[in-house]
């Protein structure tokens, strides 16, 4: 009896096996024919230009713009080090680590400043009654219908000397002369802070809306300070909204052309601005193409560092 039992025990097992396994090629067969759209896009539309960026950073420049087909590493040495014009000495291209170090700057001044604006925005509209967040939620994203230019020189006609903030100070007997607040850091910071603060508000409600605020009133009922639920109940749970909000501010402030070149002049250019000037006044394409794959480069590390945290998060939550 047990020998007729046990074949039949092993037979049934291997027929789930094989059954799972027919389901899990099934399963890899549709993944792939649906990634095979964004995958051919990708690879025609993002990886073709970025080969071609490639080789040019690795070319000579022309004399009047363009590239010679002379393999040269001049452009990659140019990001980072310049010759000494009379020694020849090799020294730090200080002009463009500051312009790098600014945009890096300014990117996570830009991010913290959306995080401490958008994460009690994000709350607010998180505890309203869900009759009432949709409205909250269309005046964030009501920017988003507007041309981001159009935004930029709304918030020139603020900051500048003319403008309404220097008129309704002076207007009141504050200031005697206007405030120089155009074409400094405090202008991009304030313009690129409102241009992307929707983009700070929009995961973290995402992850507020799911979160069970139960378990604040938990925390305050075992005596738990304000401070306390926010850091140990919170916080925790809403950090992969935080991260991904962050990263959505950073990596558009990395490469940010209008708002800086609008509001910054030509004493607070950033990365995307250099860029740029490389392709064009500068006719520098090889220089040109070595900075956007030091962009690219920076906001891979931002990538990676956003997609591990993530990753841990999951882990965490699995456990």
């Amino acid at each position: 009896m047990a020998e007729t039992t046990h074949p039949t025990g092993a037979g049934s097992a291997q027929a789930l096996d094989a059954l799972a396994a027919q389901r899990g090629r099934e399963a890899r067969r549709t993944r792939a024919l649906l990634l095979a759209p964004a995958l051919t896009i990708l690879l025609f539309a993002a990886s073709g230009p970025l080969l071609i960026v490639l080789t040019y950073s690795f070319l000579t420049p022309g004399d009047y713009g363009g590239i010679v087909w002379d393999f040269s590493l001049k452009a990659w040495f140019n990001v980072f080090a310049q010759r000494d014009f009379f020694t020849q000495e090799i020294e730090l291209a200080d002009a463009h680590l500051e312009i790098i170090w600014r945009s890096i700057k300014l990117s996570l001044m830009t991010t913290i400043l959306c995080l401490v604006i958008g994460f009690p925005t994000a709350y607010f509209i998180a505890t309203r009654p869900r009759r009432t967040r949709d409205l909250w939620m269309l005046l964030i994203i009501i920017p988003f219908w507007t041309n981001l230019l159009i935004r930029t020189f709304a918030i020139m006609e603020l900051i500048r000397n003319e403008g309404t903030i220097n008129t309704v100070l002076m207007g009141i007997g504050i200031i005697d002369a206007p405030i120089q607040m155009m074409f400094t850091e405090f202008s991009l910071l304030l313009g690129m802070a409102y241009v992307y603060l929707p983009l700070m508000v929009l995961p973290v409600y995402a992850s507020m809306e799911r979160f069970d605020f139960s378990l604040v009133e938990a925390g305050y009922d075992l005596y738990a300070t304000r401070l306390q639920v926010l850091r140990r109940i919170i916080l925790p749970i809403v950090k992969p909204g935080i991260v991904a909000g962050s990263i959505l501010v950073f990596v558009p402030c990395l490469g940010a052309y209008v708002t800086p070149r609008v509001l910054g002049g030509g004493k607070n250019m950033m990365l995307g601005n250099f860029i740029e000037l490389q392709f064009g006044q500068g006719r520098n394409w090889p220089l040109g193409a070595a900075l956007s794959l030091t962009l690219l480069v920076i906001v891979m590390v931002a990538l990676v560092f956003y997609v591990r945290t993530v990753g841990r998060e999951e882990v965490r939550g699995h456990g």
